[in-house]
């Protein structure tokens, strides 16, 4: 199992250089995977950093961590510039990309302050579409495709991911909603969310379960991602033989202080 930490690049956190050297830190104390939010807006109007320039920043100053935005609402971003970023973050990390997607939300109304689409289930299909799309034009060759969002004509996109055969592709999901785990399950991992009482060990079979039901038995390893941010959630999870099938602990930071003294906890 690995140990990540999930951060909100918001106000002091939205310096980059500062975010940069939070990382490294991170990266000394033993943390194996940094992962920060991709927003537009904050509910009190205080800085929010573009994840793109800050995952620069961060890829720069470490060696080790893997590293990624969690999770992009891809139905409000162009693919092919989401693909040619993640490609080239790859190629600069030297292979340490994740993407994280989701259909985002408009708590924060990122989505009705900008005239983006608000209903759930348009976005799903804009998801789906530009996912696709965002790994065929990984490939490198030329693209063509009618979509109904996103038609391209002989579009190609370089340089392709150092990772083969992409850089692994992590779906958000708000448990326990079904659609989005069978969204998952094409891809290579799932990171669910609960806005009642926090995931426990049922929870995570429940989850693996139902990806196990609509995914090929040879396609590959599949990354469970669980959000562990504060006591009530560590309480459901005393003991390692209670976190089986947990590929990525992550844990919630909003704040820079305390991240700055914490540890990777001891495996």
């Amino acid at each position: 199992m690995r140990h990540g930490l999930y951060v909100a690049p918001f106000g002091e956190l939205a310096d980059v250089a500062t975010l940069a050297r939070v990382a490294a830190t991170a990266e000394a104390s033993g943390w194996d995977g940094f992962f920060v939010w991709d927003h537009v807006m904050s509910h009190d109007g205080i800085d929010v950093a573009d994840p793109w320039i800050a995952l620069t920043a961060i890829v720069l100053a470490t060696e080790r961590l893997r590293l990624g935005a969690m999770v992009t609402p891809l139905a409000r971003r162009r693919p092919w510039d989401v693909a040619r970023q993640v490609a080239v973050l790859d190629h600069l990390s030297g292979g340490r990309i994740v993407f994280g997607a989701g259909l985002g939300g408009d708590r924060r109304r990122e989505l009705s302050a900008f005239g983006e689409e608000r209903d759930a289930r348009a976005r799903a299909a804009l998801l789906d579409e530009g996912l696709e799309l965002v790994l065929a034009l990984w490939t490198g060759e030329e693209v063509t495709r009618d979509g109904p969002a996103f038609p391209v004509d002989r579009a190609q996109v370089r340089p392709v991911p150092v990772q083969a055969p992409r850089p692994p592709v992590w779906l958000a999901c708000v448990w326990p909603h079904r659609r989005p785990l069978r969204r998952a399950a094409r891809y290579d991992g799932v990171f669910p969310v609960s806005f009642g009482d926090p995931l426990g060990p049922d929870e995570v079979r429940g989850i693996l379960e139902l990806v196990g039901a609509d995914r090929p038995p040879d396609a590959g390893p599949f990354d469970v991602v669980v959000d562990h941010e504060n006591r009530a959630a560590a309480t459901r999870f005393p003991t390692h033989s209670t976190t089986r099938g947990i590929t990525e602990w992550v844990k919630g930071q909003p704040t820079l202080l305390p991240m700055q003294q914490d540890r990777r906890p001891e495996s």
